[in-house]
């Protein structure tokens, strides 16, 4: 045998006996990894689970806030979108129409006759009208007034007004001024006396009225029945129009009370109601009678007839219109909701109707003749045509 082939048995050996090494070491190290397996394998097997608060499970839950009972549950309750047009808290100057109409009204001095307590104010003429929401406050309103100062004198020389006198009245100030616009003078279909909301205060023992002396009274607790100075002195650049002493507005006491204390007109108002969603942070105040209120504001759903608003399920609410582009919604927080309360409607009577009755129908009929007449209107000296 020659030396090469011995040199290449001798390499062919050696790398044989290397692979059964590596092999071996292989086998070795797998056989090393099953025995470790199998024996945590049967110390898990054997473990005690009798005692499960050995056992730590993290199981991380995410965390729900504990139920609170006082929290307030709101529903969505329909509205017709046109009701944003009608209400308390309409806005009605010369960007924003007045679109009411069949308004529910009553003579003032008609109406002072079923009082069952002395009234002391009265309206010019049996054609004076309001608004019916609108008379009781300002009945309780000059009552209170009267016992505060003994004053006895007021007289409505200005409530609900056709767009027709509006009309009138406007064109006759335009003559008068040279003008193209007035300042004196809402432009017709854009003033709060065609709502019946508004009106316009005089005396019958001067015929004038500027809300100072015993009269400021008015200006600082008619809040208290609902009613605001519609047309302040130093908000004349918002409204539009100048300082009317004696022309005041309906609002409800909440917003009249809110309007009050933080000096702002209806305008200021509103646009502060509107920044105020229901999704958002709600106005949140308590008025002078410790009644406590939040309001906020749901834009109108433009697109279909009727809006869904939120509003509380346990809790007395108001919904207003702002004659803009949404609601208004007032709840009065300590107050709850009044129960529905179920009624039958009550059969016709055939009976005739009884004297005091026909004496009380006749009495409007020929009620115009006791009344002050329209030139006493004409002698007053303040401008009450808004």
């Amino acid at each position: 045998m020659s030396k090469n082939t011995s040199i290449r048995n001798s390499m062919r050996r050696a790398r044989i006996a290397t692979e059964i090494v590596i092999s071996a070491l292989i086998v070795g190290l797998g056989g090393y990894g099953i025995y470790n397996a199998v024996n945590k394998t049967t110390e898990l097997g054997s473990a005690d689970v009798s005692d499960a608060s050995d056992i730590q499970i993290d199981m991380t839950q995410p965390v729900t806030e504990a139920f609170d009972p006082n929290m307030t549950i709101y529903e969505n309750t329909p509205v017709s979108t046109k009701d944003k047009f009608k209400g308390d808290l309409i806005l009605v100057n010369n960007q924003h129409e007045y679109l009411g109409g069949n308004e529910d009204l009553v003579s003032i001095n008609n109406e002072n006759k079923n009082q069952d307590e002395e009234t002391f104010i009265v309206g010019n003429d049996f054609n004076m009208k309001i608004l019916r929401c609108v008379y009781q406050p300002l009945i309780s309103m000059t009552r209170d007034f009267n016992k505060a100062t003994n004053y006895d004198d007021l007289v409505v020389i200005g409530g609900f007004r056709t767009t027709a006198k509006q009309q009138e009245l406007y064109d006759a100030d335009l003559e008068s001024t040279g003008k193209d616009y007035s300042t004196k003078v809402a432009k017709p279909g854009h003033s709060e006396h065609e709502s019946g909301y508004a009106m316009d205060f005089t005396t019958s023992t001067t015929w004038d009225y500027d809300g100072t002396g015993k009269y400021e009274w008015i200006n600082k607790n008619c809040w208290q029945y609902g009613f605001i100075l519609r047309y302040p002195e130093d908000k004349t650049e918002i409204t539009e129009i100048q300082y009317e002493a004696w022309h005041y507005r309906y609002v409800g006491v909440p917003h009249a009370f809110y309007m009050y204390t933080n000096g702002l007109c209806l305008e200021e108002y509103i646009d502060t109601v509107r920044e105020h969603p229901y999704d958002g942070e709600h106005i949140s105040f308590t008025d002078g009678n410790n009644i406590e209120y939040e309001v906020y504001f749901v834009a109108s759903d433009d697109s279909s007839e009727m809006t869904y608003i939120p509003v509380p399920s346990d809790k007395k609410y108001e919904i207003s219109g702002n004659n803009i582009d949404g609601f208004i919604v007032t709840v009065y927080v300590n107050e709850e909701k009044a129960p529905a309360e179920a009624t039958e409607p009550e059969a016709p009577t055939e009976e005739e109707p009884s004297e005091a009755s026909t004496e009380a129908e006749g009495s409007v009929d020929d009620s115009d003749s006791e009344t002050t007449t329209e030139e006493a209107e004409e002698e007053t000296s303040q401008a009450s045509e808004n």
